[in-house]
């Protein structure tokens, strides 16, 4: 049987399927599993052991460009898949389900989008948004009789031909914190980084900050530094494989909501998240050698990717607290252990 796991959304969810993705290979073990991801999204799971082939689609957000993706889409049925399960159910996904040409077609119900969007499927499924996004993957796999184990694992893979250049990138394993975010409202403030780098080098220990290539994330990188000029910064790392691989080397790794902390995760180092706008009970890192700290009441709108209110809830999480988390971290969790 060859079945086809289709995710268009962001990076960091991508990482959140691989718990699935392994269930389905386990509830069928000699089934052919594909998955179709945005192209940027293929890095993190093309070295997967439980997928015999990565699909990278050719996106550009809210734009369609069927001309552009019928050359994959033609490929795709000619594999002949027995099954499809769409995980996100939005237009775009319905619409690909359809014309890969799956006999069976299972997705999350959805309301809205174009009208004959619930006829691309065969079968969708009602899940619980209020649920953490690994369990709610597994509330579409229920449909197929799959359930979810007690703590779903994510699990991802670096490519081991750039160990050497993540090697030279990051010489000696650290604490890694990723201070940017794709919303500027889930960042965590550069004063508050500042403080916790100095609270952690009083009690001897040192950490290493990133950030994405995006301008202003490299802005925010630059402002740590003139606050704290003994910062050690990480250099642009442009290729997401490359980053990947420095990310394993992590000792533990400390970001807000967004996507490396789910790599940095599932590539089995411990993280701190930091939580703001966004809930932790439902994209935290599961797993006990996973914590996070949660600001306050958000009170902006939820739809703005800039924080509105004059005491934005992620900065209520203080440094002090931040190191409280890291320093049980470095005692109770095993981290020099190999990956």
């Amino acid at each position: 049987m060859k079945i086809l796991a289709i995710q268009f959304r962001y990076l960091g969810d991508a990482v959140l399927l691989t718990p699935a993705l392994r269930a389905i290979k386990e509830q069928f073990p000699k089934c052919a599993l594909h998955a179709l991801v945005p192209q940027e999204v293929a890095p993190l799971l093309e070295h997967s052991p439980d997928l015999q082939q990565v699909w990278p689609f050719p996106r550009v957000r809210g734009q369609a460009n069927l001309p552009r993706a019928w050359p994959l889409l033609r490929r795709l049925r000619q594999e002949r898949f027995e099954r499809s399960v769409d995980f996100v159910g939005n237009d775009r996904g319905a619409l690909v389900s359809l014309l890969c040409g799956a006999r069976e077609r299972l997705a999350p119900f959805r309301p809205g989008g174009f009208l004959a969007r619930r006829f691309c499927y065969t079968q969708t499924v009602r899940t619980v948004p209020e649920l953490h996004q690994v369990r709610n993957n597994f509330g579409v796999l229920s449909a197929w009789g799959i359930k979810a184990p007690p703590c779903p694992q994510i699990r991802i893979w670096a490519d081991p031909a750039l160990a050497a250049k993540a090697q030279e990138l990051l010489p000696k394993r650290a604490i890694l914190c990723h201070i940017a975010t794709s919303q500027p409202k889930k960042e965590w403030p550069v004063s508050h980084w500042a403080d916790f780098l100095n609270l952690a080098q009083a009690e001897g220990h040192d950490a290493v900050f990133c950030a994405g290539t995006a301008a202003r994330e490299q802005a925010l990188l630059e402002a740590l530094r003139q606050r704290v000029p003994r910062a050690r910064i990480l250099p642009p790392v442009p290729e997401l494989a490359t980053f990947l691989a420095v990310l394993q080397r992590a000792r533990l790794f400390i970001s807000g909501d967004t996507g490396p902390l789910h790599f940095a995760a599932g590539l089995g180092a411990p993280t701190i998240s930091l939580f703001g706008p966004s809930s932790a009970s439902q994209w935290a890192p599961l797993g006990t050698e996973h914590r996070f700290l949660q600001g306050g009441k958000c009170s902006c709108n939820g739809q703005t990717a800039v924080c509105l209110s004059p005491n934005p809830c992620i900065s209520l999480i203080t440094p002090q607290a931040v190191w409280r988390a890291v320093s049980e971290a470095l005692r109770e969790v095993v981290i020099d252990k190999p990956r």
